[in-house]
């Protein structure tokens, strides 16, 4: 046999390509089983009891506001004629968006095989829970008349009325309270298995009832796994759809106004980009924390799979830079006085510092995790992450507020500014938020054991023993 014979039949060397794994250092399934559990079983540290007191304390004082505002009347908002939807609004808008990205990294990313989220998804699944628990202060309160909320549901009632279910506020109640029944469940399925392994670790009684409760008597038969994986499947698909379906029907809120500004086709795609966007940044703010708190959770949330979200912010970052320049486009092209005099006000008007933020950062941030080396420092990531949020929000308040302050005829324009009860109350369900994770990543394990154990080398029977 020839020697261009030989090097034809020998094995390519595809150390090059080879793809980084789940679990670092070569971790086996038992490690991965006590470091999870570790941060619940373990003693409660000294930085937890700080960060839930002030997270708590911002959460109380935005619950007193909102106690306050229901007592008083929307009065005490900084809302007014014609800014009628204002911060509370913008901030309903804000949360909505954040956590479609959860569900987009959980569901999706599952439904497509993509093996990297695992150790990221079941955070992100719990922050689209608490983020749509948060966005769902705001419709209620809204209304002024808090006790006469639940005329929005189409339940009978004594007065012989039923809601306009034309009406986008409608369209709002059965978007958030789906998505929020959906995710929920979606988020508790996949913990049954975990929560069934700390209750087979308790060592106290209450501990092994409230996981034994919780865990809905799971015995990891193969009948039981069989259930659970065509279940967990189900609700990933139908958590995939309401991720588009209920952020269309929020952009839709604004997109069938007439009203300069929001009155644009493009919206679903706008708000679907934008939330996936800032969604991400969410992800990778909550995570880079935790695994540096953490030490043992270094080897399963692992830098390649924070650059993979990275990733992912630089491609939706991308996508709301197009939108941006499309929605101007538009203005221009259309010809239409009105809506290019609500963008010529947008970015020269009393309030045109909010718009200069919002493209400040959300056409530059997001670009500069082009660079690998931006992408992999960690620290950097975080500063950035956060920075993208921030550029989220202020564009959610120039999409919802700005384009109301000038309207169709000049004598109705106004001006807004927030009251002191407007930011409490905005910075009480970022309390609200926090409080919540907190209380997840101390009693509840923030990945899914047994999906990490089953990405572990060896754990497929086409595996080789000199993989890595």
């Amino acid at each position: 046999m020839s020697a261009s014979a030989t090097n034809e039949t020998e094995t390519p060397d595809l150390s090059a390509i080879a793809r980084p794994p789940q679990v670092l250092n070569n971790r086996g399934p038992l490690w991965v089983t006590d470091a999870v559990c570790s941060i619940v079983e373990g003693k409660t540290p000294l930085w937890w009891y700080a960060g839930i007191t002030v997270s708590g304390a911002f959460a109380a004082a935005g619950l007193a506001c909102i106690l306050y505002m229901i007592v008083t009347g929307v009065g005490v908002w900084g809302s007014n004629s014609p800014a009628f939807w204002a911060w509370d609004i913008t901030n309903f808008i804000f949360w909505v968006s954040m956590a479609h990205a959860g569900s987009f990294i959980s569901a999706v990313l599952f439904l497509t095989r993509q093996k990297w989220s695992l150790s990221v998804s079941r955070a992100a699944e719990a922050m689209t829970v608490f983020a749509i628990v948060c966005a769902g202060v705001y419709p209620a309160i809204h209304i002024g008349r808090v006790w006469f909320v639940w005329f929005l549901f189409p339940v009978p009632n004594n007065y012989g009325m039923w809601p306009n279910f034309s009406s986008p506020l409608l369209w709002d109640v059965f978007a958030v309270s789906s998505y929020l029944t959906v995710s929920s469940l979606f988020w508790f399925a996949g913990m049954i298995p975990d929560l069934a392994v700390l209750r087979d670790r308790a060592t106290t009684k209450i501990r092994k009832f409230c996981y034994g409760v919780a865990s809905l008597g799971w015995l990891g038969t193969a009948r039981q796994w069989r259930h659970y994986e065509s279940m967990y499947v189900l609700l990933a698909g139908l958590t995939a759809v309401l991720v588009v379906t209920v952020t269309t029907i929020v952009a839709s809120d604004c997109a069938t106004s007439v009203i300069p500004g929001w009155h644009a086709t493009i919206f679903p795609f706008y708000f679907m980009a934008g939330a996936v966007y800032s969604g991400s940044a969410t992800v990778l703010t909550l995570l880079i924390p935790l695994r540096a708190l953490y030490p043992q959770l270094k080897d399963l949330i692992t830098p390649s799979q924070l650059e993979k979200v990275a990733k992912l912010l630089l491609m939706m970052g991308s996508c709301v830079a197009y939108v941006y320049v499309f929605e101007l486009f538009c203005a221009w092209y259309s010809g239409n006085a009105f809506e290019r005099g609500a963008f010529w006000e947008r970015f020269h008007g009393t309030a045109a510092w909010y718009a200069i933020t919002c493209l400040t950062i959300n056409l530059t941030v997001p670009q500069l995790f082009w660079f690998k080396r931006i992408r992999t420092c960690l620290p950097l990531v975080f500063v950035l992450a956060i920075l993208c949020n921030v550029g989220m929000w202020f564009e959610r308040f120039m999409i919802v507020t700005t384009s109301l302050l000038h309207d169709f005829l000049p004598s109705s324009w106004g001006n807004f500014h927030p009251s002191i009860v407007d930011i409490l109350t905005a910075t009480g369900t970022v309390g609200i938020f926090f409080t919540l994770f907190l209380l997840f990543i101390r009693f509840v394990p923030v990945m899914s054991m047994n999906e990490l154990k089953a990405a572990l080398p060896g754990a497929q029977p086409q595996h080789s023993g000199e993989e890595h």
